[in-house]
């Protein structure tokens, strides 16, 4: 079965700057990958290659099998880059008329709008969105012809919660439905909460690469907490606010050797890590 999407390879460079160094990476039916990577780590250039906005110097990018750059390659894809230059003077409910025209036949469906609550912005004038409302008229503009492909760059930057968690629902129902999402974001919360895969990048680079589970399970580690006892230190822990946390390999021992030593445990919590966590804990062990 040929992937949604797949890279295999990629490199680009800018000048002297190598902004990508052979990424391979594949979203099928029902996946949502997240790239994940600090400002500079490539996220945005991956993007580009993989929709056919950019030629990379090497290695090679596919859209249902074909090249990215042909216009009949990117027909069932829907993209929202982190920077999209609308008309300034056009309508919200304007540009949707036009966009949704493309699409033979337009899709029934406005559900999606109304999610992400368009219908409230259809009479304004682009130009005095603000930059979170512009940010879910893209988000909504790349769903308009429900696409097999969803590719987001930063799709949550600048919303509130309430707009974050309609991008996140948007975002699910599109796996649901068995279609694919390619989702760049800072926010490791998000990644947890959506992805089925990650690509953690740094300097261009793949420097880990998994289900979520897996790259938790990698780390080894289980996240203990309790309400710190006035004067209580330990080597290792961490504070967090009025709270110790420890990362530990076998929680139960842990446990075991605080009771021993007459430690009280009030509001005891023993977890797995989250993602940020474990990418922290990852860190760690593999310092760079």
């Amino acid at each position: 079965m040929t992937a949604m999407i797949e890279a295999r390879g990629l490199t680009k460079r800018y000048g002297k700057t190598v902004a990508l160094d052979g990424l391979d990476l594949t979203a099928d039916a029902g996946q949502v990958v997240a790239v994940l990577g600090p400002n500079g780590a490539g996220k945005s250039t991956a993007l580009a290659l993989l929709v056919g906005l950019r030629r990379p110097d090497s290695g090679r990018a596919r859209l249902f099998g074909s090249d990215p750059r042909r216009p009949v390659a990117r027909r069932d894809v829907g993209v929202a880059l982190q920077e999209s230059a609308f008309p300034q003077t056009l309508r919200v409910q304007e540009l949707f008329t036009l966009i949704r025209a493309h699409y033979a036949p337009p899709p029934a469906s406005w559900a999606p709008f109304d999610r992400l609550g368009i219908p409230s912005l259809a009479r304004r004038q682009l130009g005095g969105l603000s930059g979170g409302e512009r940010r879910r008229v893209a988000v909504a503009l790349a769903l308009a012809g429900r696409p097999a492909l969803l590719v987001l760059d930063e799709p949550t930057a600048g919303l509130d919660a309430e707009s974050r968690r309609a991008v996140w629902d948007a975002v699910r129902e599109q796996a649901d439905r068995g279609g694919a999402v390619l989702v760049t974001t800072h926010q490791l919360e998000e990644a947890d909460a959506l992805a089925t895969r990650v690509l953690l990048l740094e300097a261009g680079r793949v420097v880990a690469d998994g289900t979520v589970d897996s790259i938790k399970a990698a780390a080894g580690l289980v996240r203990v907490s309790f309400r710190r006892p006035p004067g209580l230190v330990l080597d290792g822990a961490e504070l967090e606010g009025d709270r110790i946390r420890l990362l530990c390999d076998d929680a139960g021992a842990s446990v075991a050797c605080l009771v021993r030593r007459g430690v009280p445990l009030a509001d005891l919590e023993v977890r797995p890590l989250t993602l940020e966590e474990a990418l922290t804990a990852r860190r760690r062990k593999c310092p760079a």
